[in-house]
């Protein structure tokens, strides 16, 4: 199963992000799991949030922020991964001169009703 990245239509998520659903089973008819690319502009941040059942896999793959996950806080760059745990309190800012442009890959795959929006 293959998907064009120029088809996709982008959207913006629960946290703020603006969303591209790369491969989802209510599009893709994959089994399990998601990929989206989110891009998070300057100067700005998505709202914390967690899944209550999803752990997500975030990398980045250009620009640089600051995460936060839990009660800790640091900094991120074009090839770092971080691995969410459902439940988890989290949000990224972009702290670069560019855009943050990141790889969800959330398991089962995202849904609006699984993300609590914490503020």
């Amino acid at each position: 199963m293959k998907t064009e990245y120029h088809s996709i239509t982008a959207y913006i998520t629960k946290d703020g992000s603006l969303v591209r659903e790369l491969m989802h089973p209510a599009t893709h008819k994959n089994a399990k799991q998601s990929l989206a690319q989110a891009i998070i502009p300057m100067g700005t941040r998505t709202r914390l949030h967690r899944h209550i059942h999803s752990e997500e896999l975030y990398h980045i793959t250009s620009g640089r922020g600051r995460m936060t996950l839990a009660d800790e806080v640091f900094n991120v760059s074009a090839g770092d991964t971080l691995c969410i745990k459902p439940g988890i309190s989290h949000c990224i800012e972009n702290m670069g001169d560019q855009d943050l442009v990141v790889l969800c890959c959330c398991s089962p795959a995202y849904s609006h009703d699984d993300t609590e929006l914490l503020e």
